[in-house]
C-alpha cells in the first residue's frame, strides 16, 4: 500500500518509523532479506567525494566605513576570490564569491577546501582587498566575524562516474588523480560511494527534486535544482546550506595531480513510498555499471567495471612502523592528498580520507591497505590493475548517511 510523506513523518513524530541508512538495507538484501513496504519507511543515502562546483558565499568586514568605495580584487589566505555583485560602496564590507577549486597564490598545495576547513576549525584567515583605486587593505577575521557564510554547489552528487587508467607510458597529471598516473595500464582512479549513493537509489528523481531537504556537510540544506551539465542519463545536483553549520569533519581540501580540489559529503533521505521506489532502492554494487577511460581525456572509454571494487576492500589504511626506511623525504607525506599522513609516519584520522595514495606510493609499505583491483580488455588479454587512488570516501559516506537516520529519529530532521 502506497504512503505519503505526511503519513511517513507521523511515524517518525509518534516513534514508530523503520528507517534504515542505504547501507543497512544493502546489508539485509545481500543476506536474502525480502524487503517489502511495511518493512522500512525511510532510507539515508549519502555520498563524499571531491566535487569541484562547490562555491562559498562570503560577506566579510575589510574596513571602517567610508576608507574605499568598490574592491577590484580580493584574496582569501593568498586563493583568489570575486567580489561583488554588490558594491557596497564606502561600507567597509564586500560580498565575494570564493571557489572551491581556485589555489593560493601565497601559501604551496593550498586552496579553497583547505581554506573553508580552516575557516569550520576556528583558523582566522587573512583578507587582502586592492580598490578600484589600487590602495591595499589587510585584515584578519574568523568565521565567526563573517555575516554571510553560504556553500552553493553548481553539480554535485553525480549519479554517473568515470574511472580513470593510464594505457600510456607518460606520467599523466589530472583532476582525477592525487599525483600524476603513470602508465600503461599499472594504476587506477575512481569516484562514487556505489550503492549508497543518493541519485543511484532514485535515478529517476522521484524523490531527489527541487526542494528536497538534506544535509551537506553536516548542516541542514535543500536542493536547489538540478545542476549544470545535468541531464536524466547523468543527472547531478545544485545545493546550498549556512556553511557556519558545517562540521569540518566532512569537508576539506584534496591535491591532485593539477592542484588542490575539495570534498564534500551529502546525506539525502527517500521516503518509501510506494514499490517503485523501493525496487530503485534495491540496487547493489554490482548493477551500478563505471566506465573506465583514458585518463588522457574523459570521454574516451576503454572499457567497463562496477562498483563491486567496494566490496572486501578496506575504508582505511594500518601503519606498520617496522617498515619504514627512514626517507629523507617521505614520499607518502607529500603524496598525500589531505595532509593526514605526518612525518613521524602516524595517520590523523579525522584528515584521513581513505584514498590510498600513501600505501600504494610508500616504498617501504609503512602504510598498508587492501584497495583492490579492476579487469580490463587490452588487446584481448585481460589485464589486472590495481586500484591505487580514491576520490570518494565511502567511510565518510557511510557516516552521513548514519548522522541523517539519527537526526529523523530524533525529529532534529524534518522530511
Amino acid at each position: 500500500m502506497a504512503k505519503t510523506i505526511e503519513q511517513i513523518q507521523e511515524k517518525l513524530d509518534s516513534d514508530s518509523a523503520i528507517v534504515l541508512t542505504a547501507d543497512e538495507l544493502k546489508t539485509k538484501l545481500n543476506d536474502g532479506e525480502e524487503i517489502t513496504l511495511d518493512d522500512v519507511d525511510v532510507v539515508t543515502c549519502g555520498t563524499s567525494g571531491v566535487m569541484s562546483g562547490t562555491t562559498a558565499l562570503f560577506h566579510i568586514p575589510v574596513s571602517k566605513p567610508g576608507k574605499f568605495n568598490k574592491a577590484r580584487e580580493v584574496y582569501i589566505n593568498g586563493i583568489p576570490a570575486y567580489p561583488g555583485p554588490c558594491p557596497n560602496e564606502l561600507l567597509g564590507s564586500i560580498d565575494v564569491f570564493l571557489y572551491g577549486t581556485n589555489h593560493s597564490q601565497t601559501i604551496k598545495d593550498y586552496g579553497g577546501g583547505f581554506l573553508l576547513k580552516d575557516l569550520l576549525d576556528g583558523k582566522p584567515v587573512e583578507i587582502k582587498v586592492i580598490d578600484i583605486e589600487g590602495k591595499e587593505f589587510n585584515t584578519i577575521v574568523t568565521l565567526d566575524d563573517l555575516q554571510t557564510a553560504r556553500l552553493i554547489g553548481t553539480r554535485m552528487a553525480f549519479k554517473n562516474y568515470n574511472s580513470f587508467t593510464n594505457p600510456e607510458s607518460d606520467n599523466q597529471k589530472s583532476i582525477f588523480n592525487a599525483i600524476a598516473m603513470g602508465g600503461p595500464f599499472n594504476e587506477f582512479s575512481f569516484s562514487g560511494c556505489g550503492d549508497i549513493n543518493p541519485l543511484a537509489n532514485d535515478p529517476k528523481q522521484e524523490i531527489i527534486k527541487k526542494g528536497t531537504k538534506i544535509l551537506i556537510n553536516g548542516a541542514h540544506g535543500v536542493i536547489i535544482d538540478n545542476g549544470t551539465r545535468s541531464n536524466k542519463q547523468k543527472p547531478n545536483l545544485l545545493l546550498t546550506a549556512d556553511i557556519k553549520e558545517m562540521k569540518s569533519y566532512y569537508i576539506g581540501g584534496f591535491k591532485t595531480g593539477m592542484g588542490p580540489e575539495i570534498f564534500d559529503s551529502v546525506a539525502i533521505p527517500i521516503p518509501v513510498l510506494n514499490e517503485e521506489i523501493l525496487e530503485n532502492l534495491k540496487i547493489l554494487n554490482k548493477d551500478i555499471p563505471l566506465p573506465i577511460c583514458d585518463i588522457h581525456g574523459r570521454h574516451l572509454p576503454l572499457g567497463t567495471t562496477d562498483y563491486s571494487l567496494w566490496e572486501n576492500t578496506d575504508l582505511r589504511p594500518e601503519t606498520d612502523l617496522s617498515k619504514c626506511l627512514d626517507c629523507n623525504n617521505c614520499i607518502a607525506e607529500n603524496n598525500c592528498p589531505t595532509n593526514a599522513f605526518l612525518k613521524n609516519k602516524e595517520i590523523v584520522e579525522d584528515l584521513c580520507y581513505g584514498c590510498g595514495i600513501c600505501t600504494t606510493s610508500c616504498p617501504g609499505q609503512v602504510p598498508i591497505m587492501n584497495l583492490g583491483n579492476v579487469t580490463l580488455d587490452v588487446n584481448g588479454e585481460n589485464k589486472t590493475i590495481p586500484v591505487t587512488c580514491r576520490q570518494s570516501d565511502k567511510k565518510r559516506g557511510l557516516e552521513i548517511a548514519e548522522d541523517l537516520k539519527e537526526a529523523l529519529l530524533d525529529g532534529s530532521f524534518r522530511l
